[in-house]
């Protein structure tokens, strides 16, 4: 186990680099200037020049991205400053750091990433295993059709029927905001419950197709049906059985839906003018802000690999056909 860890460690080290360092080319690949956003309207050629300068973007693209690697271990000495570690340098847009940015967005993020995870996760899987065990009764048409719905909608429209019944129409919620768990636990929870349900509906249609068709498939195995023979009730042979080898595939889709989510779930903050890591990446992208989409587009790969080492290591414990090399 501890090998296969080191090397999808190694293996993940890499691929961060490669991204890394393809953003970060492409971005100089762009027809724009990133000087001009601080130069201000009455911009000439020799303050242009300062601030190239300032800013690092009058030395070769390999030599500025040599420096921006080694700042993110061992911090790195700016005009503005000392930078420690991390330093992802300083917003082109605001002059801001932009570690301290993403610290600030972080949270907004991890809440929606997390709460919603949980609801489309439990409620997927579960309304999945209940069409599988009454395959081709009502309840499995039921389900099936709510999962074509649910795949059929979008979240910026079912936000706004959302925003419109449930807060300014029945008032039944209020206006989804996010406050510090910290601070107020009851404010952060009903700030979040809409966007959790929204955010769910389109992922609990896809966990809860994957989750009929594979215990659909689990049900026919062999190891199923010896099960069976032996005389094993269809409760333990459903759940023992089955559903632990029904997991496996969902739990892949699972860690990759996660890891995304957590680089910023960008419809559903803009949805609901929520300040999050996916609200940040595309108005560093808007605004040509090198420091800050590298540090977005880095959490984000950052998360996705993790998650995908987290659920191979997890394959083991899953099933127990998967054997470790």
């Amino acid at each position: 186990m501890l090998r296969f860890l080191a090397r999808r460690t190694l293996g993940a080290i890499v691929i961060i680099l490669l991204i890394s360092a393809i953003t970060f080319f492409l971005f100089f690949a762009l027809p724009a200037e990133p000087a001009l956003m601080s130069c201000g309207k009455n911009c000439t050629a020799d303050s242009l020049a300062v601030i190239n300068k300032n800013l690092g973007l009058d030395q070769p693209v390999p030599v500025q991205y040599w420096h921006y690697m080694v700042g993110l271990f061992a911090g790195r000495d700016l005009t503005v400053g000392h930078c420690p570690a991390p330093c992802f340098g300083y917003s082109f847009s605001n002059q801001q750091p932009v570690w301290g940015t993403i610290v600030d967005r972080f949270p907004t993020t991890l809440s929606i990433t997390l709460g919603g995870a949980a609801v489309f996760l439990t409620v997927g899987v579960g309304i999945g295993m209940l069409a599988a065990a009454f395959r081709g009764t009502w309840i499995d048409k039921a389900v099936s059709s709510l999962s074509l719905l649910g795949n059929a909608l979008q979240i910026y429209f079912v936000g706004v029927i959302a925003l419109a019944v449930l807060v300014s129409g029945l008032h039944w919620m209020d206006n989804p905001a996010y406050y510090p768990i910290t601070e107020n636990p009851v404010k952060w929870f009903t700030g979040m419950i809409i966007p959790w349900l929204v955010l769910s509906i389109i992922f609990i249609a896809n966990y809860s197709r994957m989750t009929r068709s594979q215990m659909i498939e689990q049900l026919a195995e062999d190891h199923v049906r010896t099960a069976r023979a032996k005389g094993l009730g269809r409760r333990t042979v459903f759940f023992r059985y089955a559903w632990r080898g029904a997991m496996a595939p969902i739990v892949t889709i699972f860690g990759i839906d996660l890891g995304s989510l957590f680089g910023g779930a960008i419809i559903t903050e803009f949805t609901f003018s929520l300040h999050g890591l996916g609200r940040l990446a595309v108005s560093s992208v808007s605004e040509t802000d090198l420091p800050t989409l590298m540090a977005v587009m880095l959490v984000g790969c950052t998360a996705i690999v993790v998650a995908n080492i987290v659920v191979d290591a997890a394959y083991a414990f899953i099933d127990p056909r998967v054997r470790l090399a």
